[in-house]
C-alpha cells in the first residue's frame, strides 16, 4: 500500500543536529529545512538530536560518515537533502497531505545568493574588504525585498484601472509557507541574528518585504519551534565570524 493511502502514517525519525548542550536543537538551516516540511505535511514523526561531539555506535551504523540531517522512512535511511525533499513531496501526497511546491517558479530562487553574500561578509578579516561586502549583501536582501513587494498574477486585478498595487504577502508564493520558504527562512534568519552580532548589521528597515516575511515566519509554529536558539546560532559562528584585523 502506498504510504499516501488512507492507511496509518509511515514510520519517519529525523534526525537533526544537536546544540551546545548534546540535546536541544542545534544550529543549521538544512535540519531546520526538513524539520519543516515534515510539520508542515501533517505527518506523525520522531525527531532525534545527535551530538556531534558524541556520535553514538548506533547512529554510525545507521548512516556511516553522514552528518545530520538524515532520516529513516519505514526503516530506509535517507541522506541527501534535495532527494529527501523531492521524496517526501512526492510520497506524502494530496489527498492525505498537503503539497508543498511553490506554484511560481521565481518562488524557488528568490533570496538563492544571500547565503553566499553573509558568508563572505562574516568570514572577511579585512577592513578595506568590509564596505564592499557589506554592501553586496544588502543588495541580495533588496532583490528579495523587490520580490516580496512585488504583486504575484494572482494577486494582480485586471481589471483594475489602479495603479498596480503592491504585494503584501506573508511568504515567497503566497501566504502559506511552502518548500521554498523551508529553504529560504531557515538561513535569512541565521543572517539576522549572526550579521547584527558579529558586525552590528541590521537588515535596512525600509525592507518592508523582508520584514514582513520575517515575522510572518516568527508567527508561526513551523519556524519557531524548528528553529535554533539564537544563542546557538551566535555560538556556532564565534570561530566562523572573523574578527576585522588592521
Amino acid at each position: 500500500m502506498s504510504s499516501n493511502g488512507g492507511g496509518r502514517d509511515p514510520d519517519i525519525e529525523l534526525f537533526v543536529k544537536a546544540g551546545s548542550d548534546g540535546e536541544s536543537i542545534g544550529n543549521c538551516p538544512f535540519s531546520q529545512r526538513l524539520f519543516m516540511i515534515l510539520w508542515l505535511k501533517g505527518v506523525v514523526f520522531n525527531v532525534t538530536t545527535v551530538d556531534l561531539k558524541r556520535k553514538p555506535a548506533d547512529l554510525h551504523n545507521l548512516a556511516p560518515g553522514t552528518h545530520p540531517p538524515f532520516l529513516t522512512f519505514n526503516g530506509e535511511v535517507k541522506t541527501d537533502i534535495n532527494k529527501i525533499e523531492e521524496f517526501l513531496e512526492e510520497v506524502l501526497a494530496p489527498p492525505k497531505y498537503p503539497k508543498l511546491a511553490a506554484k511560481h517558479r521565481e518562488s524557488n530562487t528568490a533570496g538563492i545568493d544571500i547565503f553566499a553574500k553573509f558568508s563572505a561578509y562574516i568570514k572577511n578579516t579585512r577592513p578595506d574588504a568590509n564596505g564592499a561586502l557589506e554592501k553586496s549583501l544588502t543588495k541580495a536582501l533588496k532583490k528579495l525585498d523587490e520580490y516580496l513587494n512585488s504583486p504575484l498574477p494572482e494577486e494582480i486585478d485586471v481589471d483594475s484601472m489602479e495603479e498596480e498595487k503592491s504585494s503584501n504577502r506573508s511568504f515567497l508564493d503566497g501566504n502559506e509557507l511552502t518548500l521554498a520558504d523551508c529553504n529560504l527562512l531557515p538561513k535569512l534568519h541565521i543572517v539576522k541574528v549572526v550579521a547584527k552580532k558579529y558586525r552590528n548589521y541590521d537588515i535596512p528597515s525600509d525592507m518592508t518585504g523582508v520584514w514582513r516575511y520575517l515575522n510572518s515566519a516568527y508567527s508561526r509554529d513551523e519556524f519557531t519551534n524548528t528553529c535554533a536558539a539564537d544563542k546557538e546560532i551566535e555560538l556556532a559562528y564565534q570561530d566562523v565570524a572573523k574578527r576585522l584585523v588592521k
